[in-house]
């Protein structure tokens, strides 16, 4: 009996020390610039892992967002059986290889977990004369094509996928400028340079706070849930959905993690729970709050199956668009 004790501790023992960790820093790919939604929760991540000692290794912080995101998938795709790199994904893991020729599929990686859908808002300038989502899309329909300014990151990407579903439902064309990320957006708007943007609630809540911009609605499909006031008036709660206030579209992002492909489950399963981790933090309640995100987390079969499902959705909105690759 003394002996089968031993044994099943020594199994327990060895099993327990061979559960994978990371043996140097690990790199942290954002496919896009600074400063948006995804380079923020990135930083984010990095910084309460530290903080909280959840691993014994640095996460160093990487943007790659040339192309379109193409830069950074690339070199995951490239980097085979790497378990010290991960990367942050945003829906361009499925528009940039449909608008463009980069041989590049979110199958070419590993996926690891969605830690949240990110939301899209309708902004104006604090001082437009558009007080109500009511009030900037009945200009945009009595306007002449291009009169209206909107500013977005990048092209034929999720901001100019938006912008063109809020044309087709006017029937009236915008002007779109696109910009390399959600933090140069937002400030494009402040200066009034543009007329609106659909930034994520992260990028402009800072400039929302201060009174630079005004929150007209949401594209999620239900209303946001965090009732605490951002500004003197307003939560994000207070902010209607864009289909209830007569605009017919709806859009959210992934926000995931990914790892290169040919990792084992154990290497999987390490920045499975790392992330578990992190969501358990109040910091990353508070985080969650003040970008507003929809707290949908998924993985595993499911987030596999989400991915396909999402790819198709993709598909079908950019063919509407004029925006698949040749």
């Amino acid at each position: 009996m003394m002996r089968t004790l031993i044994a099943a501790a020594t199994l327990f023992v060895a099993g327990h020390a061979l559960a994978w960790e990371p043996t140097k820093p690990v790199e942290f790919v954002v496919p896009a610039g600074t400063g948006g939604g995804a380079d923020q929760m990135a930083r984010f991540i990095q910084g309460v892992v530290a903080k909280h000692n959840l691993m014994k290794q640095p996460i160093v912080v990487v943007n790659k967002g040339g192309g379109a995101g193409a830069e950074g998938f690339l070199d995951v795709k490239g980097d085979k059986g790497n378990p010290h790199k991960i990367v942050i994904t945003l829906s361009n893991l499925f528009t940039t290889p449909l608008g463009t020729a980069v041989p590049f599929n979110w199958r070419d990686m590993t996926p690891v977990s969605m830690l949240a859908l990110d939301n899209f808002v309708l902004w104006v300038n604090a001082e437009s004369p558009y007080q109500t989502p009511k009030d900037f899309f009945d200009k945009l329909k009595s306007s002449p094509d291009r009169t209206l300014k909107m500013a977005g990151t990048g092209s034929k990407q999720e901001d100019q996928i938006i912008t063109v579903a809020l044309e087709k439902a006017a029937g009236k064309k915008m002007a779109y400028i696109p910009y390399p990320g959600g933090g140069q957006v937002a400030t494009q708007l402040v200066g009034k340079h543009v007329d609106a943007t659909v930034n994520n609630p992260i990028e402009a809540e800072s400039h929302w706070r201060a009174g630079k911009l005004r929150a007209l609605c949401v594209f999620d499909s239900q209303p946001l849930p965090y009732k605490e006031k951002v500004t003197d008036k307003q939560s994000w709660a207070d902010v209607p959905t864009c289909k209830s206030a007569g605009i017919p579209v709806e859009y959210t992002m992934l926000r995931g993690i990914f790892m290169p492909p040919g990792v084992t489950p154990e290497q999987v399963k390490f920045y499975v729970d790392l992330m578990d981790k992190v969501r358990a933090l109040p910091e990353w309640k508070e985080f969650m709050t003040k970008g507003a995100f929809n707290q949908t987390t998924m993985g595993g079969q499911p987030f596999f199956d989400w991915l396909g499902k999402t790819e198709q959705q993709h598909r079908t909105l950019m063919k509407d668009a004029g925006f698949l690759a040749g």
